[in-house]
């Protein structure tokens, strides 16, 4: 052996004995009669190991009692293999910084923040589009809503910066440009203990609005957790606030559709681009979100939180985004802050891991609301799935971790943002379609997308009534090929209307399921079904498609004309989707779909749910 290796070898035998880095010991859930001891019997454990209690009390840096037993010592690698192998020990895990945070979500999807993506840089960070969220109103004082290096408000902009309770008029700025609240017919217990006026006391809307288009911040964390640079999907975008839901936010007195229809209204009448809605909605509100599609703004909403039961998608208007929750690639399994701790899910590895862990995501939350519709049964609900757990958004002065698919919601607001700033022209229903045909459905190793279900079950492969297309692709959604669009006047064959404002109201209604949205629903498939689609070439102008189905089980799937044929004179195809029932039997929903690609890197993939039955 060289005298080289010799050397090498003995400094590694000396970093091993001496060099001592902070490390996390898991002794845990053990009750401890009086918790003060408790740093004693950690001492006492340490001290049998290093032969000292001085030593032993110097070592030690900080004793866990509540959430669970165990100390953060400083320690050499040789005595973390000893105290792994004692009995009494779960584990020994280094001390590392977490990144789980809103950058990670954004990250996840494919938006970095230190790369940008051509959609990122094409769009400019959203710059100049305005996001009306309509939530329990925002905190301007948070970093995420700082103005700095912002231009002039758009001239376009039309609304105003209503003041009110700890509320002024310096609050608004060229970052949240406007703001309102309403206060009609909500409980007078939920207006006492909230701020009348836009400021936020329940801390919901500011963490959406962070979440879609909050300004870069670096140094943004929860208790010392998830260091790093926060910001929104969308974080050059302008924000408009609309506070209609009060208090805890919660209960029939906390909103109603009376406040929400003003808002609406006022972001139509203000020049807002995107309404991001994180709440459940009665379905009486939809001709009212109908009429701000009419006017081009689009529309998104979260899915609902109660999953994983059946038919409890909410917000399933087919003019409207309806956004599922998935998880990200990465779990904290214990975070521990020095003075504080969260527990967890605990690993029983003997070193390593105290970082947030790598996980077969993105999977689909639990908590998720799941099809199919009970409203409108030939409508495939959600559209579309988007990171929803353990997602870092500003609160208050600070930020904090929250799960839902009101932060989904605001992930699906913040791309759009960045579609309608890339593409301009392009309508609601065309980024709808772009947003649904470019979904994976696949996680980062190349599996099925799987489905957390009931507790007491194991994970299912993801079907449309989870996730609708699949997990949102920011970057893919900016380069479709083709598009399925829909004229807002044609929401008016398929369901009925009050007001008499288009001719088309008078007209008799056609089945749902022919509209043209980039899914197809059959729920009553007695023997065939012939369902017609037409798509938009937005590629490039000379171009051929060719069909590719996955026909659902039990049922018999053709496409007329399997080829579509584009060019300048002819930028719009339409084709037919037959389905023939195999077996006559009263069935459950089963899968599919349909999928045009050109063979240059476009596939245009539309999910299908159809139900075979013997009756009407």
């Amino acid at each position: 052996m060289s005298n080289g290796s010799i050397g090498m070898g003995f400094k590694f035998i000396l970093k091993t004995l001496l060099f001592k880095s902070l490390y996390i010991v898991y002794l845990g859930e053990r009750k401890h009669e009086n918790p003060e001891d408790v740093t004693d019997s950690h001492v006492d454990m340490l001290t049998c190991l290093l032969g000292s209690k001085k030593d032993a009390m110097t070592s030690i840096v900080y004793s866990y009692r509540h959430g669970f037993s165990g100390f953060a010592a400083m320690l050499t690698e040789a005595q973390v293999k000893q105290l792994a192998e004692s009995p009494d020990v779960i584990c020994v895990e280094p001390n590392r910084n977490y990144e789980l945070q809103t950058t990670r979500s954004w990250d996840f999807l494919g938006l970095q923040y230190d790369h940008p993506t051509e959609l990122l840089e094409k769009s400019n960070y959203g710059d100049d589009i305005i996001i009306g969220i309509i939530d329990t109103g925002i905190w301007p004082e948070s970093k995420s809503f700082d103005d700095d290096g912002y231009g002039p408000i758009p001239s376009r902009w039309k609304g105003v910066c209503q003041v009110g309770d700890a509320f002024g008029p310096a609050n608004c700025n060229r970052k949240i440009i406007g703001a309102r609240y309403y206060t009609t017919r909500i409980d007078p217990a939920q207006l006492k203990m909230d701020y009348i006026s836009p400021r936020d006391f329940n801390g919901h809307g500011t963490l959406t609005a962070s979440v879609a288009a909050g300004s870069i911040v670096h140094g943004a964390n929860f208790h010392g957790l998830a260091a790093g640079v926060a910001r929104g999907g969308a974080p050059r975008a302008r924000l408009a606030v609309y506070k209609a839901v009060w208090g805890t936010g919660r209960g029939n007195g906390a909103t109603n559709s009376i406040v929400i229809l003003a808002a609406v209204d006022d972001a139509i009448h203000d020049g807002v681009d995107v309404l991001s809605l994180s709440l459940g909605l009665l379905q009486d509100n939809s001709f009212g979100v109908l009429h701000a599609v009419a006017k081009g703004l689009t529309v998104v909403y979260a899915a609902g939180n109660s999953g994983p039961t059946p038919q409890t998608v909410v917000n399933t208007a087919p003019w409207v985004i309806t956004v599922a929750a998935s998880t990200i690639d990465r779990a904290i399994l214990t975070p521990i802050r020095v003075g504080q701790s969260i527990s967890a899910k605990k690993s029983r590895r003997p070193y390593g891991g105290s970082s947030p862990e790598v996980i077969s995501s993105p999977k689909i939350a639990r908590f998720s609301s799941r099809g199919p519709t009970l409203h409108f049964p030939g409508i495939l609900k959600p559209d579309i799935a988007a990171p929803g757990v353990n997602i870092l958004g500003a609160y208050r002065d600070g930020y904090k971790l929250a799960s839902g698919t009101s932060f989904a919601c605001p992930h699906v607001s913040g791309v759009v943002v960045l579609l309608k700033a890339l593409h301009p022209d392009w309508s609601h229903a065309v980024i709808k379609s772009a947003l649904v045909t470019t979904a994976t459905n696949v996680n980062s190793y190349g599996m099925p997308i799987q489905a957390e279900s009931l507790e007491s079950l194991p994970l299912k492969i993801a079907d449309p009534f989870d996730f609708g297309g699949g997990q949102i692709d920011p970057n893919k959604a900016s380069d479709p090929g083709l598009v399925y669009d829909i004229d807002p006047q044609e929401y008016y064959k398929f369901f009925k209307c009050t007001e008499g404002e288009f001719s088309i109201c008078d007209q008799e209604l056609e089945l749902v399921y022919n509209l043209n949205l980039p899914s197809i629903c059959v729920p009553d498939l007695i023997d065939a079904k012939t369902v017609g689609r037409t798509v938009t070439n937005v590629g490039k102008v000379d171009a051929v498609y060719k069909v590719s189905i996955e026909s659902p089980p039990g049922v018999k799937m053709t496409v007329a004309p399997s080829t579509l044929v584009f060019d300048a004179g002819a930028k719009v195809q339409s084709f037919k989707v037959t389905f023939m029932a195999v077996h006559k039997l009263q069935g459950n929903y089963v899968f599919g779909s349909l999928t045009w690609s050109d063979g240059e890197g476009h596939a245009v993939r539309i999910p299908i749910a159809v139900r075979v039955v013997i009756q009407e």
